[in-house]
């Protein structure tokens, strides 16, 4: 692994006083110190008990006193034995601020934070109650249990067509002839507890009426801390009692769920005391499959291990049927009200109150959007489908990343493996996709934020905390989130170590200098709002101070102002051209021979949006510790258009290219080779053809368009035409449904990496991208220059393509797509992919955040 320091060498582009002062503030080290920081006999026996008690108490002083300088020598070994790299970063904590407790956090506790599964519920605690629902599917005449989102289930289609982040949802699943409609609903009345109540609506009916009569749904509740749940009898028949199980936990007082359905049910269940949820769906599947082998029915035994920490209770009942379970807190208070908040959370009480919060999400839904005179019927459903599924795609974690550290004479690797975990951490995050990739990723979240912020500004600050107080004494943020054993139960070995030399595209500071500082300055917010959003910047500076400054000495290349993605494997026999994983455009063409005299052009750009971010806040905040001019200075370099072209030009072509040491001459070839038991067998090996040297790297592609996506390029510069052209034309990027993510012309296009990797971003269309070279074009149609109107010509043309070929894609196959194929359109990838693809949504409000 390359690039665990800086080099010590730099040569400068072009001499001046600002760029010398940036270069001195560059090698200097960050200051980062933290204080922390008879008469006679009764005499004589009184005498002697007061001696007696002054002793006693002198001995308990002087132990505690012993105890607390013990433990307090001690922890100073401790915290000198620990690396850095799992060491918190010693700052108060952003999710400490007062704006983020009381109210705030309690009307936050209850949501369907488990996006990896197909409804689950859950509260923001470590330790929680979690609720869940499966069911019983058919397939080519076999059942499957549905439990955890999976491509593997051939769903026609699942996820929430709306949903506000808070206390309401409703998702739409179409299981091979049976359409469940979802709908969650929170409550707060008089008598509930800590965070409220909260109920699901199940709505079963046929899609195909040749298919299933009856439907077997599973409920379940859960309990993280093992608590025992209570069953309210032996034999659970709902027409008498509703009353499905009950509890006591500390953080909602007593507890009760209920079931209520007016139509006829058939209800039995499962007791299970286990440590583990995560594999709750095998628990099932093993004991339905007792009682066929047994019994010949297909149903839970009515039984249950001793004080048992899990409950399934199986409903089932003949196409349609409705059901509603109300889990209500606060149980056995004199106030507790149960009759009336029950009926309140069942029946046509719950179907009034659903109607109401969908008609509440329409109507803000369009005065955030306002797309009624912008788009058409169809491509509406399809935002608001983005929105839905983005909110109701954010989920709560809680457990510890696993690092991966290299060996070395540090003092603590003698005993220990180059394994380590992270502090115990929680995450309140959105997912970019509930099958494939359901856990927080770093650069993802920049990109929901452009979304979520607009919607709801304090769930955005809440997230974008969760994400800041993650870092470590050195600045670092492991880039994905793999917290608690379901995340990690959905994670290839391979990928769950994090590596603390690589970094992953600093996003949130997208949303931080374009929407929230921007807006502060030209008073876009609600008093209330622009006084949460400053404590927030105020407590948050210092870490994206640290975050800034770990991006700009970790990351940092040979020369003044070049930057480089570490991480790239320099040994490689089996990659075409290896990847930049923490680049976050993973296989996007690099140099071809990784080494530190590269210069990556997208890494340049995006640390001259966090500095100027991170000047802009320092104006704001009126910092007075000579931080400002630092990121002016930062942010003046690297906007500097001649260092810029110096560095990546390409004058004949009028393209920005990354540079390194490179030859187009590489390729993947077979070769025999001997495997075990000295057997011949074929591999795709790399062969170099002709010696590397440096040069610009010639790729054109969306690296390339960096430079223009962030506006750098002056609007009356021939070079602006040479990025119109290079955008418009189809035998590079062009197509009718996008841009690619890498021209026709590369050596590259749409190749392989090795034998098991296809092309990723070697062609295919990505929305995010898209989305950010459609705020480019905007904005240059809309300043003067030579260029104007050609920008809002060729913008037009690719907001519409983008917009038809995901609405389509979105009626042909119910789901938002990971990305879109070059040729024809059609998604690809994760489905469904709720993440960035969502992003449209902005595209049909031509919302960008200028």
């Amino acid at each position: 692994m390359r690039g665990n320091g800086r080099r010590s060498a730099r040569s400068r582009i072009k001499s001046s006083t600002d760029a010398d002062e940036l270069d001195r503030r560059r090698h200097s080290k960050p200051d980062r110190k933290f204080r922390k920081n008879g008469i006679g006999d009764q005499s004589f026996i009184r005498i002697l008990n007061f001696n007696t008690k002054a002793l006693l108490g002198l001995v308990v002083f002087s132990f505690f006193i012993i105890l607390f300088l013990i433990l307090h020598l001690m922890k100073p070994v401790e915290d000198a034995q620990r690396p850095r790299v799992v060491t918190p970063f010693p700052a108060p904590k952003i999710m400490d601020l007062p704006q983020f407790q009381g109210e705030h956090k309690e009307s936050l506790y209850w949501g369907t934070y488990r996006p990896q599964v197909y409804l689950g519920v859950r509260a923001r605690t470590p330790q929680s109650l979690v609720a869940g629902l499966m069911w019983i599917g058919v397939k080519d005449g076999r059942y499957f249990v549905r439990h955890v989102c999976q491509d593997s289930d051939e769903l026609s289609t699942y996820g929430w067509t709306h949903h506000n982040g808070r206390d309401y949802g409703h998702q739409v699943l179409i299981d091979h002839g049976m359409t469940l409609a979802t709908s969650f609903l929170k409550s707060k009345e008089d008598g509930s507890g800590y965070g409220g109540d909260w109920t699901v609506r199940i709505d079963v009916k046929k899609w195909n009426e040749e298919m299933l009569r009856s439907a077997h749904l599973f409920f379940y509740l859960a309990d993280e801390e093992g608590n025992a749940l209570s069953l309210s009898g032996d034999v659970l028949d709902i027409r008498e009692n509703s009353l499905l199980a009950y509890g006591s936990r500390m953080d909602v007082g007593g507890w009760q769920l209920h079931l209520e359905s007016v139509d006829d049910l058939e209800v039995h269940y499962s007791g299970f005391k286990t440590p583990h949820i995560h594999n709750l769906s095998d628990l099932v599947q093993e004991s339905l499959g007792e009682e066929v082998r047994k019994f010949g029915h297909l149903q839970l035994p009515d039984a249950s291990d001793n004080s048992p920490n899990i409950l399934v209770f199986q409903i089932s009942a003949r196409i349609p049927f409705k059901i509603d379970i109300p889990f209500l807190s606060g149980i056995g208070l004199k106030s507790s009200r149960v009759e009336e908040r029950l009926k309140s959370l069942t029946g046509t009480s719950l179907t009034r109150e659903l109607i109401e919060k969908q008609k509440e999400f329409d109507n803000k839904f369009e005065i955030c959007f306002n797309l009624t005179s912008k788009v058409d019927s169809e491509s509406l459903i399809v935002g608001k489908a983005a929105l839905g599924n983005m909110l109701g795609g954010i989920g709560y974690f809680y457990g510890q990343s696993k690092i991966s550290l290299p060996k070395n004479n540090d003092s603590y690797f003698k005993s220990h493996d180059n394994i380590i975990s992270y502090w115990p951490a929680e995450l309140y995050t959105a997912v970019p996709s509930r099958s494939f990739f359901p856990r927080g990723f770093l650069w993802d979240e920049g990109f929901h934020q452009l979304l979520i912020w607009r919607w709801d500004i304090h769930i955005c600050l809440d997230i974008i905390g969760h994400w800041l107080d993650l870092m470590n004494i050195d600045g670092w943020i492991p880039r994905e989130q793999i917290l608690g054993a379901e995340a990690l139960s959905k994670v290839p070995e391979e990928f769950v170590l994090q590596h603390p030399t690589n970094g992953n595209p600093p996003t949130l500071f997208l949303v931080l200098h374009a929407n929230l500082v921007s807006g502060l300055k030209r008073n876009k917010f609600s008093v209330v709002e622009s006084n949460d959003i400053s404590s927030f910047l105020e407590r948050g500076f210092v870490r994206l101070e640290a975050w800034f400054q770990w991006f700009n000495t970790t990351q940092s290349g040979n020369e003044m102002g070049s930057y480089f993605w570490h991480g790239r494997d320099n040994t490689t026999t089996r990659e075409l051209n290896p990847k930049a994983l923490s680049s976050g455009l993973d296989d996007y063409p690099r140099a071809s021979h990784p080494s530190g005299e590269e210069r990556h052009l997208d890494l340049r750009c995006w640390m001259l949006l966090a500095a100027e971010c991170m000047h802009s806040i320092t104006e704001l905040l009126q910092k007075e510790n000579g931080l400002e001019k630092e990121f002016g200075l930062t942010a003046k370099l690297l906007s500097d258009f001649d260092i810029l072209n110096q560095m990546h030009l390409d004058n004949a072509s009028g393209a920005y290219f990354d540079f390194g040491n490179h030859t187009e001459k590489v390729r993947l070839r077979w070769k025999e080779v001997r495997a075990g038991n000295n057997y011949p067998t074929r591999e795709l090996v790399r062969e170099t053809l002709e010696k590397p040297e440096l040069m610009l790297v010639p790729h054109i592609g969306y690296v390339s368009l960096f430079p223009f996506m962030e506006k750098i390029i002056p609007p009356e510069s021939w070079i602006l035409g040479k990025q119109l052209d290079l955008i418009s034309n189809r035998s590079t990027l062009w197509t009718d449904y996008g841009l690619r993510s890498l021209s026709k012309t590369s050596s590259i296009f749409m190749k392989r990496n090795t034998e098991h990797d296809p092309p990723y971003w070697r062609g295919p269309i990505w929305i995010n991208m898209n989305y950010r070279i459609l705020s480019a074009l905007h904005h240059y149609s809309q300043v003067d220059g030579a260029y104007r109107d050609k920008a809002r010509i060729i913008y037009n043309d690719l907001r519409r393509n983008l917009i038809r070929n995901v609405v389509r894609n979105y009626q042909q196959s119910g789901y938002l797509w990971e990305q879109y194929e070059q040729k024809k359109g059609k998604g690809k990838g994760a489905r469904p992919f709720t993440g960035w693809t969502s992003l449209v949504l902005l595209i049909m409000a031509e919302t960008y955040g200028e």
